[in-house]
């Protein structure tokens, strides 16, 4: 009888690991760690604007893994000096220095429109070129890989020209002028467009520098006044600076008689 009840016992013990197994449900695969980062930031940009650089970049959507990304907590910023070919090394321990830490619960050091992040570094010595990554991390602390790299030489920014509006019932007509630039060469101008009293827009009107010193607007609705800027761009080598905002110059559409 005792060698019966050892089986009996031993399918009952079977019966009730298998009820067990069957009440955890259904499980799936399981996910690696590193699948559960933030994914790296691949739009990492910089570029010179008057005598400081506009470091910017989107916010990932996704985790590494593909999975949507819920607990964004904030960005590394590294930056490094970009030395001679013979002593340059960015995979060295001590090539690059976290320039900063932004925080999405206290966004100090950063503008922010939509998805959209700007950093302004003004710690730039002319002549130099740096280069910058970036890191994202999770509420947990959980960093992401490194993004892309963004680099630029910092060139003497030129000067920016002076605007004024032309009356005009077709658009709002600038026209502007600059000095020569002491560094590089002018290939054009930006053209900024705000509501009255708005802030200041981050991208220009134009797709690209404009060459002429002379511009028409013709999207302001009729009367309603705008504030408009105009920088100077020059190339250098290569890189791009942009000047520091004209003066500012109210402008609209003159209603026809």
């Amino acid at each position: 009888m005792a060698s019966l009840s050892r089986p009996i016992s031993a399918l009952l013990a079977l019966a009730a690991l298998a009820l067990v197994l069957a009440g955890c449900g259904k499980k799936g695969p399981l996910v690696p760690p590193e699948a559960l980062v933030p994914a790296p930031v691949a739009n990492l940009a910089v570029a010179q604007k008057g005598a400081r650089f506009q470091v910017s970049w989107s916010a990932p959507g996704k985790q590494e893994g593909g999975a949507t990304l819920r607990d964004l907590a904030g960005f590394l910023l590294f930056r490094r000096p970009l030395l001679p070919p013979a002593e340059d090394c960015d995979e060295c321990p001590s090539a690059y220095r976290q320039l900063a830490r932004i925080d999405l619960d206290y966004l100090q050091a950063v503008r922010h429109l939509g998805n959209l992040f700007i950093y302004d570094d003004s710690e730039l010595k002319k002549g130099e070129s740096y280069q910058y990554k970036l890191r994202s991390f999770s509420v947990e602390g959980a960093q992401s890989r490194d993004s892309n790299k963004a680099r630029h030489r910092f060139i003497a920014p030129p000067a920016p020209p002076v605007v004024e509006a032309l009356p005009s019932t077709t658009g709002v007509v600038l026209a502007f002028v600059a000095p020569p630039p002491a560094e590089g060469t002018l290939v054009g101008y930006n053209i900024y467009r705000a509501k009255k009293g708005g802030a200041a827009p981050l991208a220009p009107l134009n797709a690209a520098p404009v060459t002429a010193t002379t511009y028409e607007d013709k999207l302001p609705l009729i009367g309603v006044p705008y504030d408009y800027t105009v920088t100077s761009v020059v190339a250098l080598n290569g890189e791009t600076a942009e000047s520091v905002p004209s003066n500012s110059i109210e402008g609209s559409i003159l209603a026809r008689d």
